[in-house]
């Protein structure tokens, strides 16, 4: 999760967006395989729009590297990994776009945890919307934990470009 954490710093601040980290894993062989930030990537790719939170930027790159669609990612990744997320994946977007929940279920069946630093702040969402988003993973077989011990630091730079 620090490491996460560290991905989160590069994200930009901003009053309308949180800074959230993400790493995927090899669970098997603890290796880490991708990380991502928010707005790390543009949102200007016409085949994958609104990529932009950090998940999505984890998985598209992975994607990249291997020449494959990121829905595709289980056919060439290892069948047990773990990511690791500062924030819990979004189920809704403001904006329309495919929220992470969504394609974290794409790719069920090779992601089995997703581990979270700290639950989505209501800021822009109600919380029982991400609610449904935590039992959706886990009535797919994804595990949902959330990590205790980080959450000052992780919603201090989460919050980054928020007024007090």
């Amino acid at each position: 999760m620090e490491y996460a954490l560290e991905q989160a710093r590069h994200s930009p601040p901003g009053p309308t967006k949180f800074c959230v980290g993400a790493v995927l894993v090899d669970a098997d062989k603890n290796e880490i395989l991708s990380t991502g930030w928010s707005l790390e990537l543009p949102d200007n790719v016409p085949e994958d729009p609104g990529s932009t939170h950090a998940e999505g930027c984890c998985f598209r790159k992975l994607a990249f590297k291997h020449s494959v669609p990121e829905e595709r990612l289980c056919e060439v990744l290892p069948k047990n990994m773990i990511l690791y997320t500062t924030m819990e994946p979004c189920n809704k977007r403001l904006s329309g776009k495919m929220p992470c929940v969504d394609r974290i279920l794409r790719l069920k069946d090779c992601i089995r945890v997703v581990y979270c630093g700290i639950k989505e702040p209501e800021n822009f969402i109600e919380q029982t919307v991400l609610v449904v988003g935590r039992k959706r993973l886990a009535e797919a077989g994804v595990e949902v934990i959330f990590i205790d011990g980080m959450e000052d630091q992780i919603l201090a730079v989460a919050l980054s470009g928020h007024e007090s």
